[in-house]
């Protein structure tokens, strides 16, 4: 079967991507893109093989994306600067893309070569964010998961209406990232005693 002319997998990921947002990743079907792109489901097969190459194409394209978002953000700058940049870029992006966020963690094929490639692209920024704080190989790491473990379960939990009291979420998010920007700097400051 021929693709369908003016149809390409940019253009089903952007409509996939549209879908997850407004309705959520349970929605992402096949027979719910093909009716938004006004086109049959077997035309989807030429750019993706079947839902679960689907999903994995999504993921793939949310961590670029999440990946763009940050790295705009934090151009430019460093230090505790660059972090609280980040921190809040991650959180506006799954604020912005709730379902696409959300399928960047649904990937049916973990080992993905791609889809590990984008996310260490995500990691690798990280890293050299947290580069002014001078942490050792495995201190930096540790990082990296503590600051995507404090972003990831903020934003899941706003997500979830986790946050009922009323209070400014985005005072909270910022508490949080100071907390862990001052742990960043008693971390350094204890290795230059050594």
């Amino acid at each position: 079967m021929t693709p369908r002319t003016g149809l390409d997998l940019q253009t089903i990921l952007e409509a996939a991507a549209k879908i997850a947002d407004e309705q959520g990743m349970d929605n992402v079907t096949l027979a719910i893109l093909s009716k938004k792109l006004g086109i049959r489901s077997p035309s989807l097969y030429n750019h993706v093989d079947g839902l679960n190459g689907l999903r994995q194409k999504l993921a793939e394209y949310g961590l670029t994306k999440l990946y763009d978002t940050l790295i705009k953000a934090v151009i430019g700058k460093s230090g505790d600067d660059a972090v609280f940049t980040l921190g809040e870029a991650y959180v506006h992006f799954a604020r912005r893309h709730p379902g696409l966020y959300e399928a960047t963690f649904h990937a049916p094929d973990p080992a993905d070569t791609d889809l590990q490639q984008a996310g260490q692209e995500i990691v690798d920024l990280v890293v050299r964010v947290l580069e002014p704080f001078d942490l050792d190989q495995d201190s930096a790491v540790h990082a990296v998961r503590g600051l995507r473990s404090i972003c990831h379960g903020f934003a899941s939990l706003e997500q979830k209406g986790g946050f009922g009291i009323p209070l400014d979420v985005d005072t909270s998010f910022r508490m949080l990232l100071e907390t862990f920007v001052a742990g960043l700097h008693e971390l350094k400051r204890l290795s230059n005693k050594k």
